[in-house]
């Protein structure tokens, strides 16, 4: 139990009516979740507003409010809190009610377009590798202290994060790895928790379907370093051309990792092959599991992050060694019968796709055919699509579109979208299946001894999303299963 005035410490209020020293059992923002000496907060989302469910939390026993704008009628007994941000204020107020569990440990956040999720999880093995109990907050889980906790969206709300970062702290975890999507810092997901730093890895066209503008959605990713404090660190990778903006007005001590430029972290591929990895890091001949340039990137950003934890250099060095890469991220399936590569890989951007082609073709030999399987995703942003077409076309000899989530809309219509992308010159190497499964069965009939089958854009996800319902299906068993 909390007072209310003890919330609304940190929170910018214009003003009040009612008792402010309730105890507060609860905060929901969900008026369906409202019961008696609950907290409830009116939030404007990009869907509903808030403000139109404030009687029906009163009704269900919510005798606190928090909100932008005051209702016409005020009801008796029920204290009404108005504040400038109510997502802001949410933040904060779940922040105070969990005790500030962010202060208790070190956190560490990351963003960027792609790579959040190999980075997180590597950082969470190498520093259980370490002997340090680590807490996660990812697309793929969350995770205590080793408790796998299945994750729906890639940064949970502000109460459910302060709520497992309070588990975190129960547990005894003295670090914690955060994915920060463009979308959470938008929405003051993360506002009211205490960074011990941040880290961009790079950015493309993402998210273009909310945040309207790539300006928009690079000034969410700034927002982030922006409100780091003076006693953390801000540590970006300068070969990304909007690397030094993520620096430009933070207060935090700047630090850069890069593969091609001067920089405080710095790699050299020495080699890059199937088998993995020969880098020369901050000065240090090193091997990886992990293959392509763009893991390169990951294993520096993860070495950068653990050296400004204090973390000794060659401790993190043989532990990065052995580590392997996320689920879905540049996953291998191998035929048992023949000499096929399948590759299951999460890359749903334009850029991220490039990333995973261009990396198989500097691998593959002469004689190989590369084929690849890709989709986009319903009610998403659809400028990407003919992009990611090209793209697939330009780097492959035989491509199939297929659907992703199609989730509301019709997939024909994606696959149109797509198709508009396919150049002149490839229509005859580009077919298209809706059915998934049928797309991917196919382009394993058609792969040859050598071949290597690219399954792109679900990568670690477990299902196909169709009319709201979330059906099983997993690219990599499915892979397996026709190679």
């Amino acid at each position: 139990m909390k007072q209310l005035s003890d919330l609304l410490e940190n929170v910018v209020l214009t003003t009040y009516k009612g008792d402010i020293e309730k105890s507060v059992s609860k905060i929901v923002f969900d008026s369906r979740q409202a019961k008696t000496g609950c907290l409830f907060v009116a939030v404007k989302g990009t869907q509903v507003d808030g403000h139109r469910f404030i009687n029906a939390a009163v009704e269900k026993g919510a005798d606190m409010i928090v909100c932008e704008d005051l209702p016409d009628t005020l009801k008796a007994n029920v204290t009404y809190v108005k504040v400038e941000n109510s997502a802001a204020a949410l933040g904060q107020m779940a922040s105070s009610f969990y005790d500030h569990p962010s202060s208790k440990l070190k956190l560490v956040g990351i963003t960027g377009t792609n790579g959040k999720t190999t980075t997180v999880t590597l950082l969470y093995r190498l520093l259980a590798d370490l002997g340090y109990k680590v807490g996660v907050l990812s697309t793929v889980e969350n995770i205590i202290a080793g408790e796998i906790i299945p994750s729906t969206h890639t940064t949970p709300d502000a109460v459910q994060i302060n709520a497992l970062i309070d588990e975190m702290v129960e547990a005894g975890c003295e670090f914690a790895f955060m994915e920060v999507s463009s979308h959470a810092i938008h929405q003051h997901r993360i506002t009211g928790l205490n960074f011990q730093g941040g880290l961009f890895s790079n950015i493309s066209h993402d998210h273009l379907d909310y945040h309207k503008t790539f300006k928009a959605y690079i000034e969410a990713k700034k927002m982030f370093f922006d409100n780091l404090e003076s006693s953390a660190f801000a540590l970006t990778n300068i070969d990304d051309r909007r690397g030094n903006v993520m620096l430009q007005n933070t207060k935090a001590r700047k630090f850069t990792y890069s593969l091609r430029r001067l920089a405080n972290f710095k790699a050299k591929i020495l080699e890059n092959s199937l088998s993995g990895l020969h880098l020369e890091l901050d000065g240090q001949e090193f091997y990886a599991r992990l293959i392509g340039e763009f893991n390169a990137y990951n294993l520096l950003a993860v070495y950068s992050v653990a050296i400004l934890l204090e973390q000794d250099k060659f401790e993190v060095l043989q532990s990065l060694s052995k580590l392997k890469s996320a689920e879905g991220r540049f996953d291998y399936v191998i035929s048992k019968t023949r000499k096929t590569t399948g590759i299951v890989d999460y890359a749903h951007t334009p850029d991220a796709l490039e990333k995973v082609l261009s990396t198989i073709d500097k691998l593959k030999n002469g004689n190989t055919k590369v084929i690849t399987v890709v989709g986009c995703g319903g009610d998403r942003d659809k400028r990407k699509r003919p992009v990611m077409a090209k793209v697939a076309c330009d780097y492959s000899q035989q491509v199939i579109l297929t659907s992703d989530n199609p989730r509301t809309e019709e997939p024909d219509a994606i696959l149109k979208d797509m198709e508009a992308g396919i150049p002149p010159y490839a229509t005859r190497k580009v077919i298209t299946i809706a059915n998934r499964k049928e797309a991917i069965k196919v382009a394993c009939k058609l792969a040859s001894d050598d071949d290597i089958v690219l399954v792109a854009g679900k990568g670690h996800e477990k299902y196909q999303e169709i009319k709201g319902i979330k059906h099983p299906f997993d690219d990599k068993e499915i892979l397996n299963e026709f190679l």
